[in-house]
């Protein structure tokens, strides 16, 4: 099959539920066709954000695969390729949390946080751009940071390590791609109404002492617009990102957390 020049073609990693999903649904709207890819144990969910893609008009294409395994990255490109035509925006969204402290982290669950966190978006940003850069007509290189990449949070220190790195990391690619027509930027949520925020909920309130709820709502107290945010706020600054209106813009890892913290 053979890509419309016109229409631009996206792959979006960890789109199966949360905000990768509202990420993939809102390309979709913006008129992009959307590869969609998570773990193989979420291909149910995969499929039915596929199919949704599907009945708003745009094509879309699910692959399911492990971020962190370098295969498996060039997998997701090749059978997109395969199956769009090109590659123009990369959505490295794909990243899990633990909450635990420190001094308990053990090396097996330190690896495996860098290796889907940190390695899983240097894959994804490495073997997009070698895509577009064959291609030759640049590209959209898009990461998961988070606030934590400005303000860790206790309990979350490995998860704030990798985000630090993935801002990091943004800055060093957009530095070296530059030359090829190549943007790459980051995004970096708050508090956000997902499962992954209700497992962060869960463990803090046990370590404060606290019942469930009670500590996303603690921390909450702290955004300005006075509310959590939803999956489509983000989804509505990544449209941004991935959009010719981001043009003039590369190095960046932008919050967008409601003003819980100000740079």
């Amino acid at each position: 099959m053979t890509g419309n020049a016109d229409v631009r073609n996206v792959i979006v990693t960890g789109a199966a539920r949360g905000i990768g999903r509202a990420i993939a649904l809102r390309l979709a709207e913006d008129g992009l066709n959307v590869s969609v890819n998570d773990i193989e144990a979420n291909r149910g969910e995969l499929e039915a954000v596929k199919a949704q893609i599907e009945e708003s008009g745009r094509k879309s294409f699910a692959v399911t695969g492990d971020v962190s395994k370098e295969a498996d990255v060039q997998k997701i490109i090749d059978e997109t390729v395969g199956a769009l035509g090109r590659l123009d925006v990369m959505v490295a969204n794909a990243g899990i949390a633990q909450v635990k402290p420190l001094i308990d982290i053990s090396v097996e669950e330190w690896d495996r946080m860098m290796s889907i966190n940190l390695r899983g978006v240097f894959l994804s940003y490495q073997l997009a751009a070698r895509q577009m850069i064959k291609q030759g007509n640049g590209g959209k290189i898009i990461g998961a940071a988070s606030i934590v990449a400005y303000r860790p949070f206790a309990l979350l220190s490995p998860y704030s390590a990798s985000k630090w790195a993935v801002r990091g990391l943004t800055q060093g690619a957009a530095m070296e791609w530059a030359r090829h027509g190549i943007t790459v930027n980051a995004y970096c949520p708050g508090i956000v109404g997902t499962a992954m925020w209700e497992l962060i909920d869960e463990h803090l309130a046990k370590n404060e002492g606290m019942k469930k709820g009670e500590a996303i709502r603690k921390y909450s107290e702290s955004i300005h617009l006075g509310r959590v945010s939803v999956p489509e706020d983000v989804a509505q600054f990544v449209s941004y990102l991935a959009s010719h209106d981001s043009d003039y813009m590369t190095g960046q890892s932008v919050m967008i957390d409601g003003g819980i913290q100000f740079s």
